[in-house]
């Protein structure tokens, strides 16, 4: 009875063992999931998603995430062209299309995208005055992507976008570009105010020129000033009284000379 019951025992941890190595072999993987398979470790295919079978002990396989990743790139000095000392960071969005590349042509793909992200970042930004880099952020965040989507395709990574989030600047250099925007909104009111009074000018010009080819129309307006001024309630009203005007009054109120008697 002994021995039948060491036997028993036997079988059953055989029986376990073989149900662990069975259920070993099957693999199932989410939609967002693949499987780079290796058969006595060459590279075999890529599996996946659903269920895969693999053969104990000789084959093995590499889970990777096809979903999108969003890498956060660490804040990098830069000075820009212009030889201005700032700070940016910026967020990375990639993901895999082709996990045999991600898993045997780099070691590590998630590093080794971020200091690639992180050495472009600055050589990008360096090539740009702070300008730019304040005011043209979407052509640059287009020319970071495409640089570092050309570099990644020989690890089946597709970067898909760049966003540039801060560019942090120091004190002193906050306070010049406020005195420098300061100094250009007074520029453009200096502008706007100088084009209206050119306008105004010509404007007051045509009136003048409009008025002295028209006899009486000079009186008329002095007539009608002087009627403006008269409703305001002042109590006291200088006339101002053109030469001209005066003139004509004088001749007016002179009375004719008769004509000579002949002889």
């Amino acid at each position: 009875m002994a021995e039948l019951g060491v036997n028993l025992g036997v079988w059953i941890a055989l029986a376990f063992v073989a149900f662990g190595v069975i259920s070993s072999s099957f693999k199932i993987l989410r939609e967002y999931e693949r499987a780079v398979v290796y058969t006595l470790g060459r590279y075999t295919g890529t599996s996946g998603p659903g269920l895969i079978i693999l053969i104990p002990f000789i084959q093995q396989m590499v889970r990777v995430d096809i979903r999108t990743v969003a890498e956060d790139v660490p804040s990098q000095d830069v000075i820009s062209q212009d030889n201005v000392s700032v700070k940016v960071n910026a967020v990375l969005y990639y993901r895999i299309i082709d996990p045999a590349k991600a898993i045997n042509q780099v070691e590590d793909f998630r590093m080794a995208t971020s200091q690639l992200a992180q050495t472009t970042l600055r050589s990008v930004l360096g090539k740009h005055e702070l300008d730019e880099m304040l005011t043209e952020r979407d052509k640059l965040n287009v020319d970071i992507q495409q640089i570092l989507d050309d570099q990644t395709e020989a690890w089946g990574i597709k970067v898909a976008n760049v966003e540039i989030k801060h560019v942090d600047l120091d004190s002193s250099m906050i306070r010049a570009i406020a005195r420098q925007a300061e100094a250009e909104r007074e520029r453009r009111a200096k502008i706007i105010s100088a084009e209206g009074e050119q306008q105004a000018s010509i404007k007051l010009a045509e009136a003048a020129k409009v008025l002295s080819s028209q006899e009486g129309s000079l009186q008329l307006r002095y007539l009608g000033t002087l009627s403006e001024m008269s409703n305001e309630g002042t109590q006291t009203i200088v006339f101002p009284m053109p030469i001209d005007l005066l003139s004509q009054l004088s001749k007016a109120a002179t009375p004719a000379k008769p004509d000579a008697v002949e002889g």
